[in-house]
C-alpha cells in the first residue's frame, strides 16, 4: 500500500518540511552522486552510523562494509556527528523517494501542529531516538545505518495522534489489478507499524534484512509521544479535523485560508 494523498487542509506553508526535503535531495545528488560508484560508498564510510564506532564495541580502525567490494573503516568521521549526517543519506533513488513521499504526505500536517523551529527540532529528536532503539536490538554493530525513515517514523507516530480519523488516500496492487481506497490514517498508519515489528522481531532472530526496523518502531513511539509535548495548541485548534471526534471528508486536497493561511 502506497499513500498517494491526505485530506487534511494546510494552514501553514511547509517550510521545515520542504526544506528538510531539500537537504535530503541535497545530498543524494551533491554528497552520494545520485547512488553512483564511488560516491555512493563513501558517503556511506563518512556520515554512515556504525553502532560499534558509536558504542565502542569496535576497536579503532575496525573495517565495515559501505558497498559492494568497498570496505571502511571506523573512526573516518565523529561518532557523534553520524547521529546526524546518517539522516541525511539513502541508499538508492528507491530509497530517498520513498523517504520524501512519506514526509510529504505527513510532514506538512505534523508542521502544521507544531509551527516551524518546533517541528525542526522534533524530527531530529525523533531521528536520535529511532537511532537509540536501532543501537539497542542490533545484531551487528559493524553495519552502518542511513536514511531519514526514522525520524519520518516520528512525524508518522505525531500524526496519527493528532489527525487519527482523516483519511488518507492509498495506492493498492493486487497481482494486475491497481486501485485506490481511503482508509483513517488511525489504520493506515497502525497497520505500518505492525509490519515494522513483525520484521524487527524477525531482525533480532536473524531472519530480517537490511531494513532497520527498529529505528522505524523507535521514531514512531517517540513520535507519538513528543507530540504531545511539541504541538502548539493554538495552531492545532484552528486545525478543522485534528483528534477524535473530526473526521475529514472525502475531497481533493486543498489549502485553508484565514490568517496564517493562503489559498492556491
Amino acid at each position: 500500500m502506497i499513500p498517494i494523498r491526505d485530506d487534511n487542509p494546510q494552514l501553514l506553508t511547509p517550510i521545515t518540511t520542504i526544506g528538510l526535503i531539500a537537504l535530503n535531495c541535497c545530498a543524494w545528488i551533491l554528497v552520494q552522486g545520485m547512488g553512483a560508484e564511488p560516491a555512493l560508498s563513501t558517503s556511506v564510510c563518512q556520515f554512515a552510523l556504525v553502532p560499534g564506532d558509536l558504542l565502542g564495541s569496535l576497536p579503532p580502525g575496525s573495517s565495515f562494509p559501505a558497498g559492494p567490494g568497498t570496505v571502511c573503516h571506523t573512526g573516518s568521521s565523529p561518532a557523534w556527528f553520524t547521529l546526524f549526517s546518517s539522516m541525511f543519506m539513502h541508499g538508492s533513488w528507491l530509497h530517498v523517494i520513498g523517504n520524501m513521499w512519506f514526509l510529504w504526505i505527513f510532514g506538512n500536517n505534523v508542521e502544521d501542529a507544531m509551527g516551524h523551529v518546533r517541528f525542526l527540532v522534533f524530527y531530529l529528536i525523533c531521528g536520535l531516538a529511532a537511532a537509540g532503539l536501532q543501537l539497542t536490538f542490533t545484531a551487528n554493530p559493524a553495519i552502518p545505518m542511513i536514511g531519514a525513515s526514522g525520524a519520518i517514523g516520528g512525524v508518522m507516530g505525531a500524526y496519527i495522534l493528532l489527525y487519527p480519523r482523516v483519511q488518507v488516500h492509498m495506492l493498492i496492487f493486487l497481482g494486475f489489478f491497481i486501485t485506490t481506497i481511503a482508509v483513517p490514517a488511525v489504520v493506515m498508519l497502525g497497520y505500518w507499524l505492525l509490519i515494522q515489528l513483525l520484521g524487527g522481531f524477525s531482525s533480532i532472530t536473524g531472519e530480517g534484512g537490511g531494513v532497520a526496523f527498529w529505528a522505524h518502531v523507535g521514531g514512531f513511539c517517540a513520535g507519538a509521544l513528543l507530540s504531545y509535548v511539541f504541538r502548539n495548541r493554538s495552531l492545532l485548534a484552528r486545525h478543522p479535523y485534528h483528534g477524535w471526534k473530526n473526521q475529514s471528508p472525502y475531497r481533493h486536497w486543498q489549502r485553508i485560508g484565514g490568517r496564517g493561511g493562503r489559498k492556491f
